[in-house]
């Protein structure tokens, strides 16, 4: 693996590694497509002591291609202006900076666009739910043209590089795909036609950049994916316009999100096969993408000949350092990205800048050192408190961090147990060696009480013990077998067969009953109000409710309420209409959290500073928990 830190050529290049950061979405820029200091800061990270490559967030050679508000820009006249910014920030880090062009086609996002999205053929994008119009000749010429004068901007703006998105579902897979392009004219009888045009225009705009060429190795949607057959004339076509390498990825961001983004749940094997195919039909270089966050898996396909350089986009998100962390075998240090898409896609879906779970300073200025040591008293282990402490240690103070369970990690360490969420547990890891690295002391099974407070004297107490479960109030509960969702996943308590009740159906519930119906018990999961799965992550929603799908032994019962528990059955309302259940012999309280106690008065009289953080503040989510901590050390 040594081989991957040392400097290789690539056409006309010279890498310093072979490793590449893949065109990833933040939406860090302004709508008018103004670079900001957070993409200028986010890049900086990214590239320094980071990948040979650093490529750009993807633009849109026309306005009607773009798919995000917030996307980079290169069809203004100020563009180049604004991307000369970035690319300046990568050559100072020593790295080459890549600009990848595309067209969302029937992807493109309306709202972004301020047009309906247009297509080969009348077809609707099931991500934008907006049926495409189909392109006219005109139109066609346009984006062709759009892709040449993108190139020349790449050329002005300083790119070393330029990919072109040839895959994944956008418009020139689109142009490729004989379930999609049905037109009757020259395009549908040669439907490797747009793609020529396309490469042919980049090359006129940028003769004297080296081209990349991005696909999806399988666009793994058997109804509207690109077939084989279809995409291997792409690749041919890609060696003889020039192209110096061949990026694959996987999915389609119309029909197959969760392996477009590498969700976690996903098996490995298909994507290992999908390189081994694309190895098949070119003699080019590949880069790998998605879910190469972890060295073994990249010994391993490298060993198997199915790829020459690494995208890591998500995984240096999590930790920039990784790659220089792996280059000594300091595997255990790294912050491991696991794939949740929590703090990465759910949060740029939303309009938020990208973000991280682990790893709050990305986007954001260096830590600096603090004018005044404190000595700081953590309450709380879990994410905020974990968090807190380490950034308040790092900013130069000394910090105690004391949990009252006998290990850290809060419900950090019950979220990573859910189905499809394993990857999660290596990030978590980390968290607790740098915690332990970095502050004075870290106690488990310690309490903060007032006997601690008036021990340490501390100068700042920051109350970050997290959430205590909500327990309804129903009839007859307390008559019932019953445990919470924390002493489910902390198997506290035996879960009692065969027919168990989980009362709240949101991520936690769904989590829960998806477990015990692949151990084979009978579930009911009821939610109130809000619909099933609220406030999940759509991808990783849409994943699990297809998993549930095929449990024929797991209900989901949405505007369902809980009346009544008798010995003979349990009452409900579902749509106003009332219900009787046969009778359970276990439930599961997932009805919510709600913040622990805070601290006593006497505690607060004792210290001059108290910062109350995390789901101790208000119940949120990982990314918030984590964040707060982070935010609480930038105060002080």
């Amino acid at each position: 693996m040594q081989d991957l830190f040392t400097p290789m050529s690539l056409g006309p290049l010279t890498l310093a590694n072979r490793f590449v950061f893949p065109p990833i979405k933040t939406a860090s820029g302004t709508p008018q497509g103004k670079v900001t200091d957070r993409q200028m800061t986010f890049y900086r990270q990214i590239a320094h002591h980071g990948p040979a490559i650093v490529i750009l967030e993807p633009v849109a050679v026309t306005a009607d291609g773009r798919e995000h508000p917030k996307q980079l820009c290169v069809h203004l006249e100020d563009s180049v202006a604004e991307l000369k910014k970035i690319v300046g920030a990568i050559h100072q880090e020593d790295r080459l900076a890549c600009l990848h062009l595309n067209h969302g086609g029937a992807a493109a996002n309306p709202k972004a666009s301020g047009t309906p999205p247009r297509a080969p053929s009348e077809f609707t994008c099931a991500s934008v739910g907006v049926p495409a119009e189909a392109l006219t000749d005109s139109q066609i010429d346009a984006i062709v043209d759009g892709y040449r004068v993108a190139a020349q901007r790449a050329v002005a703006a300083g790119f070393d590089v330029i990919e072109v998105q040839a895959g994944h579902g956008y418009l020139v897979s689109q142009f490729l795909n004989a379930k999609i392009n049905r037109r009757q004219d020259r395009y549908g009888e040669n439907r490797l036609l747009f793609a020529t045009r396309v490469l042919d225009a980049v090359k006129a705009g940028a003769p004297q950049l080296p081209m990349i060429v991005r696909i999806a190795g399988s666009e793994m949607s058997p109804e509207f994916g690109i077939s084989p057959e279809d995409m291997a004339p792409m690749l041919k076509l890609a060696q003889d316009k020039g192209a110096i390498a061949i990026h694959v990825g996987m999915g389609t961001s119309c029909f197959s999100p969760p392996w477009y983004f590498h969700h976690s749940s996903l098996p490995e094997k298909p994507q290992n096969d999908a390189l081994s195919w694309v190895r098949s039909q070119t003699g080019l270089p590949i880069i790998a993408a998605g879910r190469m966050g972890r060295a073994d898996r990249v010994r391993s396909l490298r060993a198997a000949g199915a790829m020459d350089l690494v995208a890591l986009g998500r995984p240096l998100i999590a930790d920039p350092q990784l790659i220089e962390k792996w280059s000594r075998e300091a595997y255990s240090e790294v912050a491991a990205c696991g794939y949740c898409l929590q703090g990465c896609l759910h949060r740029v879906r939303n309009g938020e800048p990208i973000g991280c779970n682990l790893n709050p300073e990305i986007g954001n200025p260096p830590l600096g050192q603090t004018e005044k040591a404190l000595k700081v008293l953590v309450a709380g282990g879990g994410p905020a408190g974990i968090s807190a402490a380490l950034y308040l240690a790092r900013r130069g103070h000394h910090v105690t961090l004391a949990e009252k369970q006998d290990r850290l990690g809060g419900q950090f360490n019950l979220a990573w147990q859910a189905p499809g969420k394993k990857t999660m547990h290596d990030g978590l890891e980390n968290l607790k060696g740098q915690v332990r690295a970095h502050a004075d002391q870290v106690l488990t099974g310690r309490a903060v009480d007032l006997d601690l407070v008036r021990e340490l004297a501390p100068d700042l107490l920051v109350w970050a013990t997290g959430a205590v479960q909500n327990i309804p109030a129903i009839d007859g509960l307390d008559s019932q077998y019953t445990m919470t969702s924390l002493e489910y996943f902390e198997g506290a308590k035996t879960v009692h067969g065969p027919r168990v009740l989980v009362i709240g159906a949101g991520r936690t519930g769904l989590e829960i009953a998806e477990k015990l119906g692949v151990d084979g018990l009978e579930v009911v999961a009821t939610k109130r109000t809000d619909p099933i799965g609220s406030m999940m992550e759509l991808v990783t929603k849409k994943l699990m409710l297809m998993r549930l799908e095929k449990l024929s032994n797991v209900t989901l019962m949405p505007h369902t309420t809980v009346k009544q528990f008798r010995a003979d059955g349990v009452d409900v309302v579902q749509d106003d209409t009332a219900k009787v259940l046969a009778p359970f012999q276990t439930v599961i309280l997932a009805s919510g959290m709600r913040s622990a106690p805070g601290p006593d008065e006497a505690m607060r009289q004792a210290v001059p500073a108290v910062e109350t953080i995390g789901d101790a503040a208000e119940v949120m989510d990982i990314y918030a928990a984590v964040h707060a901590g982070y935010a609480t050390a930038q105060k002080y």
